[in-house]
């Protein structure tokens, strides 16, 4: 095992906890956004050793999920501290990780892959399965609050929101039999022989353990120090301006940054396959996760929760999965349907910042 990847998750985790018991030092902020970097980057290795032992795609599953359980907890303690400041911060979240993944993930991918390697080829099996899924999900956690009727704004009455939420989670597990039982040759990617996963022998148990449990420090670390760091990012954006919705990028951004990283180095593998498991296994687990929490501490705690996403976010979701559903039809891309995710995610950002 690399001593970097070994220091960096235990140097984060104690800067992490020097960060809890020393707040406000600006040397110490600065240092702990360099060892948010290195614990991403830590994270990434991890993810890719316990993936070469399992093999695909339960190793993708471990990175997804184990990430969005974390995001889980951040998104939770924020709307507990919060409170009816918080009510759109799920929403917000969610809208920004589909926009990220969908637009920015599956674009940088594209591109950096299409350069590298002219055409990828994947299994439109998986792919079309992943995507439908998420399209299904997203209308029932984002699309529909915004016109039913039973409440003013855009949220869900209580037996909406649960019913939502149940059918969000019950999605999400057969999503997940399908991907690791069912269909498991629908997600398998295709190795390239040039490349040295297709020859080094997995590593062993205890590899995989210590890496299991380095990941998990490290993803802890991750999201322990955004929170930390949060209040300088409220800060600035509230000194430039920036409209309330761009927290939840900003989390969004941070939290998935590990799988975004794998996911790019799958890429310019020729492992398209699995870039495309790790961001819409991602997405699913955000959704299928994230809003039965949200849910049962919204209505335990009486918490408000918006989740209709407005016009222009509606165009931009309906956007990014037409443009999706055509992209992976051919199960082949190249450059150029990268750079028209990208635009579109830059279109994304662009109007987060100017409404």
């Amino acid at each position: 095992m690399a001593s970097w990847s070994l220091v960096s998750p235990l140097g984060a985790a104690a800067l992490l906890g020097a960060a809890l018991l020393l707040p406000g030092s600006a040397w110490l902020s600065l240092l702990c956004a360099v060892a948010l970097i290195a614990a991403v980057l830590a994270a990434v290795h991890h993810a890719e050793v316990i993936a070469h032992r399992l093999g695909e795609p339960f190793g993708t599953l471990v990175l997804a999920l184990a990430v969005t359980v974390i995001e889980v907890a951040l998104i939770l303690s924020m709307m507990l501290a919060g409170g009816p400041d918080k009510a759109t911060l799920t929403r917000d979240t969610i809208f920004s990780t589909l926009m990220i993944i969908c637009n920015g993930v599956v674009g940088l991918c594209l591109l950096v892959g299409g350069i590298r390697h002219r055409e990828q080829l994947f299994r439109v099996e998986g792919a079309s399965t992943s995507l439908t899924t998420l399209i299904a999900m997203a209308t029932l956690t984002l699309v529909l609050p915004r016109f039913t009727t039973s409440t003013p704004e855009a949220s869900y009455s209580p037996p909406q929101l649960a019913f939502a939420a149940a059918m969000s989670l019950l999605l999400w597990l057969i999503f997940i039999f399908v991907q690791t039982v069912r269909h498991r040759d629908y997600f398998l990617p295709q190795v390239d022989a040039d490349h040295d996963d297709a020859h080094a022998a997995p590593p062993s148990n205890g590899q995989a353990w210590a890496s299991a449990a380095l990941l998990l420090i490290a993803l802890v670390a991750v999201v322990g120090l955004a929170k930390v760091l949060s209040p300088q990012i409220e800060a600035a954006l509230e000194a430039a301006g920036a409209p309330p919705a761009v927290l939840g990028i900003a989390i969004a951004m941070l939290v998935l940054s590990p799988e975004t990283v794998a996911a790019v180095r799958a890429a310019r593998a020729n492992r398209l396959q699995t870039s495309l498991n790790l961001a819409y296994g991602s997405a699913l687990a955000s959704i299928g996760l994230t809003i039965p929490a949200v849910a049962v501490a919204s209505l335990a705690f009486e918490l408000p929760l918006l989740l209709g996403a407005d016009a222009k976010e509606l165009v931009l979701l309906l956007l990014s999965f037409l443009i999706s559903s055509l992209t992976l039809a051919l199960g082949r891309t190249h450059a150029m349907q990268g750079a028209v995710h990208l635009v579109i995610f830059a279109a994304f950002l662009f109007l987060a910042l100017v409404p």
